[in-house]
């Protein structure tokens, strides 16, 4: 068997390179084992501004532009609905918060996605003394529901092996390149967490966190926006809301636990007040780095060897733009966005 590449991995970094291997008509084989969750139990959502510090995300313009007809493209492919749009709004803690956001709302950078306008609507359940602000152009893409969808679109293309990939047994050399019976021109290593066990990247500074979601029932709450406040609320349906997110940078295990559930149980009281019932806990490893940068280019000395990886938290944002300069650097010389290269830490 012979393809232009091989992708290890296909969380929402691999599923994007697949894309525009496609589009570019490139031949590939996707290499999954199921060992990396972070994709499929992520909250999905898209948002252009940290909400914490009321700051734009890095690049979000450019991203969104071309994420959101990314999205929709693959909608119309699989014939399945997987963006849910949406607003945000974050709960005010303070009058001070407010001021801040007035200011913020008024910067270049941030004027087209923050409502100046607070909003001080009452909703049943929702503790929002100092009301809300509004957060536009925002959604969520079902990630578990894409990548499964991908997943078997790819099977009943031939276009993936659901096998552990063995890094040892790639061959490298002047007259070919070869993994097993597979002849490759180029490897793309997308494995999230499982970068750690790449002998080629394992150099670079991955500062994996865990992230645990739980999801609620609660039926004296009736919203249909992204409520952001101690903890984001994302509404599911039927009164269900998906709520999260921890960050736990000691765990290294992608099975959900008793302190990262008490942890958003506590947080929780802060956010709402009415009674529910956890319905669900899921959790998985983000593939962050210590920058809050991707992992995107070329191994210094393999040149065939190529990473797309550390998507951390935005990944629904961030993947379909980095994927798609990746694949214009390998194989149109394009420069990578220096924020992003990994030549960053070499």
């Amino acid at each position: 068997m012979k393809v232009d590449y091989i992708i290890v991995g296909l969380g929402l970094a691999g599923l994007a390179f697949a894309e525009e291997l496609i589009a570019k008509k490139k031949s590939f084989i996707v290499f999954e084992d199921n060992s990396q969750t972070s994709s499929l139990v992520a909250g999905g959502v898209y948002n252009p501004v940290i909400l914490k510090r009321f700051t734009p995300v890095w690049n979000a313009k450019q991203q969104l532009e071309i994420a959101l007809p990314f999205y929709k493209n693959l909608e119309e492919k699989l014939n399945q609905k997987f963006d849910k749009k949406f607003v945000v709004k974050r709960a005010f803690k303070s009058i001070k918060e407010q001021n801040n956001w007035f200011s913020a709302s008024d910067k270049p950078l941030l004027k087209p996605f923050l409502d100046a306008k607070i909003e001080h609507q009452k909703y049943n359940g929702i503790i929002g003394d100092f009301g809300f602000g509004k957060v536009n152009e925002t959604g969520r893409i079902d990630t578990l529901k894409l990548i499964n969808a991908y997943r078997d679109f790819l099977s009943q293309e031939n276009l993936i092996r659901f096998e552990k990939f063995e890094h040892q047994k790639i061959n490298l050399s002047s007259e070919k390149n070869d993994y097993k019976d597979i002849e490759f021109g180029k490897i793309v290593f997308c494995e999230g967490f499982g970068l750690k066990q790449n002998p080629f990247f394992n150099d670079l500074p991955l500062d994996e966190v865990k992230g645990e979601l739980i999801t609620i029932h609660a039926p004296e709450i009736n919203i249909d926006f992204l409520l952001k406040s101690a903890l984001f609320l994302i509404p599911l349906g039927d009164n269900t809301y998906k709520v999260g997110a921890t960050f736990n940078h000691a765990d290294k295990t992608s099975n959900p636990s008793e302190e990262g559930k008490n942890e958003l149980i506590e947080k929780l009281i802060r956010v709402i007040n009415v009674p529910y019932t956890i319905m669900h806990q899921t959790a998985g490893i983000r593939p962050a780095t210590i920058d809050r940068k991707p992992f995107v280019g070329l191994h210094k000395e393999h040149r065939n060897l190529a990473i797309l990886n550390g998507l951390g938290t935005r990944g629904v944002m961030i993947g379909p733009t980095i994927a798609k300069a990746l694949y214009n650097h390998i194989e149109n010389g394009e420069e990578l966005d220096i924020e992003s290269d990994i030549k960053r830490f070499q």
